[in-house]
């Protein structure tokens, strides 16, 4: 006879998730809503893309990270905010740092040059990772955006 040794887990006013794990064992992961905002610009070829991050709770994360993905080629000097590095020709992937539940998290401002003078770009902005927390609202931190290159600022 096997003798099975069965745990619950009760959680009274926090939002965790019970997840399983690879080795056939379950962690609790918090729950953490990650969102972007922020706005794009494109003009002479020029592409600018400011972003916020924000954590709208209820846990707090330690860490998460943002990825920005470009419809166009781009060129000249590739120079990237701090905390960010190139995931590709036409990626990028920002460490976000601790976010706290319901405050501002890090800001970023990309200016980049486009290979030529494009009509237009999308801008492309999602999680790549959350630091293994549980997100109920995915559709806030997931933002394709049209910009058109007209100098105005299109915002997400």
């Amino acid at each position: 006879m096997v003798a099975m040794r069965m745990r619950r887990v009760v959680v009274v006013g926090a939002a965790v998730a019970v997840v399983a794990t690879g080795a056939g064992g379950f962690r609790v992961a918090p729950e953490a809503d990650v969102s972007y905002r922020g706005h794009a610009v494109l003009d002479g070829g020029r592409l600018g893309v400011w972003l916020e991050t924000a954590n709208r709770g209820p846990s707090v994360l330690r860490d998460a990270t943002v990825r920005l993905r470009f419809s166009v080629p781009l060129a000249g000097e590739r120079e990237l905010p701090p905390h960010c590095l190139w995931g590709g020709e036409r990626e990028v992937l920002c460490r976000t740092g601790g976010l706290r539940v319901r405050a501002a998290g890090r800001q970023f401002a990309f200016h980049l040059r486009a290979s030529g003078d494009p009509s237009e770009a999308v801008v492309r902005i999602s999680t790549a990772w959350n630091g293994g927390a549980t997100d109920r609202n995915p559709r806030n931190n997931e933002h394709e955006v049209l910009v058109p290159a007209t100098g105005d600022g299109y915002f997400f």
